[in-house]
């Protein structure tokens, strides 16, 4: 008998860094082999730690904006049963829509959309053919709000929400699980990449990444459709689920417009 047969197996996506990190070191701790994946190299050294928690542990670097980069990924599962799929590469995008530059707009909607849905489609359907799996996507209330100054980033996110909630229902009773983890601002190197250090959002305290991948990872485990992180967050979504969509965006165009972190 295989003896890999007998192990969980999970892949986590982005988890070099952040949230998707602490996410793949839950699932260590909790006795899944891992296929991990990054764009970046790193993923190699933080497959070397993982392996320390006593499971196998595999590392792709592969860009999963695009296809040929979720095939590398997909292909590398080798055919094993996936039990968790955590779907929890993205980006981010700061500065005014008009602005930034295409190719990077671009990748930011194949990374946080296109990517992830032809990645959950193909793992899903393997999920839904054995009749189990636990699906984890990382949301966030960003997209429960127009992101002025980030606005396609939250239009990505808005997109994750719903389409989690959607593929949940579709699979009720399969036993296939669909979670969305929807944090608010993390200590992550996220605002960074994005290019919004100098605003008020990216200067601001933020939550940590282990307490919101911890938050996700047992929603996950319970089979819960969705969790927000933190309280203050929990306090955000509601605020937004009832205020009109002009008076959301120019609040958090007081939270992302370039230099608004800057002091007066």
């Amino acid at each position: 008998m295989n003896p890999e047969a007998s192990r969980k197996f999970a892949i986590v996506t982005g988890a070099s860094a952040g949230i998707g990190y602490e996410l793949a070191k839950l699932c260590a701790r909790d006795g899944y082999d891992l296929l991990i994946a990054a764009d970046e190299p790193r993923i190699f050294t933080i497959a070397d730690e993982l392996r320390e928690l006593g499971v196998t542990v595999q590392a792709v670097e592969a860009d999963l904006a695009t296809i040929e980069g979720v095939d590398e990924l997909y292909g590398a599962a080798n055919g094993r049963a996936v039990d968790a799929l955590l779907a929890n590469a993205g980006h981010g995008l700061g500065k005014a829509f008009l602005d930034q530059a295409w190719d990077a707009i671009r990748h930011v909607i194949d990374t946080n959309v296109t990517g992830t849905v032809y990645l959950v489609h193909k793992v899903g359907q393997d999920m839904r053919a054995r009749g189990s799996g636990r699906i984890l996507f990382t949301g966030s209330i960003a997209g429960f709000m127009p992101g002025t100054y980030q606005a396609v980033y939250n239009a990505t996110k808005a997109f994750v929400d719903s389409f989690s909630f959607a593929l949940r229902a579709e699979l009720k009773e399969s036993g296939v699980t669909v979670t969305c983890l929807m944090p608010g601002a993390t200590e992550t190197d996220f605002f960074e990449r994005a290019d919004l250090m100098d605003t008020k959002i990216g200067q601001s305290k933020k939550d940590d990444p282990a307490d919101v991948a911890k938050v996700g990872y047992d929603a996950m485990i319970a089979g819960d459709g969705d969790v927000v992180s933190g309280w203050h967050n929990k306090l955000q979504s509601a605020i937004a689920s009832i205020t009109p969509s002009g008076i959301l965006a120019e609040m958090h165009r007081s939270k992302a417009e370039p230099g608004s972190g800057e002091s007066k």
